[in-house]
C-alpha cells in the first residue's frame, strides 16, 4: 500500500469528497454522468494533471489540488488556478476558466470562486456538496458578488441608530469582511434590526439561509414572534408571509426554513447528535 504523506492526504480527500456526495474516479474509468458530481483523479490539463477535476451535471467545473498534510496551503493557492483546460481540449465545462478551485491537505480545505469581486482562498469546513456547486452554476453569481449591489434602504420607520447599523453592516459585508459586530443599548430594537437586514439579505442578495443565535429559549421565543409581527418596508407583507421561520428543535432543520431561531445548545446537538440540556 502507498503510505506517502501525498498518497495519505489523499485518501482522506476521497473520503471526504464521498462524505459530501461525490463519486471519486479514475481517469480510465471516468463516467461523467455517473453521478450529480463527480470527482476524476489525475485528469490532463493543460499544464499537467490535476489531483481531481470536478464535473457537476456532466460538465467541468472546478479542480482541487491535493497536498501533504502540514502544508502551507496558502503558497498553493496559484497552483491550483492554473489548472485549466487547453482551448481545444474536448471537455465539455461550465466556463473557461474553471470557476472554482479547492486545495486541500487531509486536515485543511482552501476554497475560491472566480466569480467574487475579490478572488481569493478561503477555509472552508468540507468540500462543499454537487447540489451546492450546481445550485450557484446556475445562478451565474455568487452571494459575495451580490452583497456589492445592494439597494437603498428603505429608512421609514427606522431609529438612526438602526440605520446605521444595518448600512455599516452592509458595508461590511460588500468590502468582503463577513465578520462584523453591533453594539447597540438595551431598548434600542436589535431583533427589529436583525429581522431588518435579514429581509434584505434574502430578498436581494438571495441569501440561502440565516440563523438567529440566542442563548435562552425564552430570547428565542421572543424573536420568533418579533419576525412574525415584522413587516418589510414597501412589501406591505408579515415576514413569515414572504419566508418561512423556524425555531430549531429535536426534530431538526425544516428545509424550506429562510431563518432558523436556535440556542446554542440546539445548534450543538444537531452538529453533534449529542443531546445537551438547555440549561448547559
Amino acid at each position: 500500500m502507498n503510505t506517502t504523506p501525498e498518497a495519505l492526504a489523499r485518501q482522506v480527500i476521497d473520503a471526504q469528497l464521498a462524505a459530501a456526495g461525490w463519486v471519486v474516479q479514475d481517469r480510465a474509468e471516468m463516467n461523467r454522468t455517473a453521478s450529480l458530481g463527480v470527482a476524476v483523479r489525475e485528469f490532463p490539463l493543460a499544464n499537467g494533471p490535476c489531483d481531481y477535476l470536478l464535473i457537476v451535471a456532466g460538465k467541468a467545473c472546478g479542480v482541487i489540488e491535493a497536498k501533504p498534510a502540514g502544508t502551507t496551503l496558502s503558497g498553493v493557492t496559484e497552483q491550483a488556478r492554473g489548472y485549466q483546460p487547453q482551448p481545444q481540449q474536448a471537455l465539455a465545462r461550465w466556463s473557461d476558466p474553471l470557476r472554482f478551485d479547492y486545495q486541500g491537505s487531509g486536515t485543511e480545505i482552501l476554497f475560491s470562486d472566480r466569480v467574487d469581486p475579490l478572488h481569493r482562498s478561503r477555509r472552508v469546513f468540507a468540500f462543499h456538496r454537487p447540489e451546492t456547486l450546481h445550485e450557484w452554476l446556475k445562478s451565474g453569481s455568487s452571494l459575495r458578488a451580490r452583497l456589492t449591489d445592494m439597494p437603498p434602504l428603505i429608512i421609514d420607520g427606522l431609529r438612526d441608530c438602526q440605520v446605521e447599523a444595518i448600512e455599516g453592516l452592509e458595508a461590511s459585508l460588500g468590502s468582503d469582511r463577513p465578520r462584523a459586530f453591533v453594539r447597540m443599548a438595551t431598548g434600542a430594537g436589535k431583533t427589529f434590526t436583525a429581522a431588518t437586514l435579514a429581509y434584505r439579505l434574502l430578498a436581494h442578495a438571495d441569501a440561502r439561509r440565516i440563523l438567529f443565535l440566542v442563548d435562552r429559549n425564552n430570547l428565542g421565543r421572543q424573536t420568533l414572534k418579533e419576525f412574525q409581527t415584522y413587516r418589510p418596508p414597501g412589501t406591505g407583507r408579515l415576514f413569515t408571509e414572504l419566508y418561512n421561520v423556524q425555531r430549531l428543535g429535536a426534530a431538526g432543520l425544516d428545509p424550506p426554513a429562510k431563518v432558523v431561531i436556535s440556542t446554542i445548545q440546539r445548534v450543538f446537538a444537531q452538529l453533534t447528535g449529542t443531546e445537551l440540556s438547555e440549561e448547559d
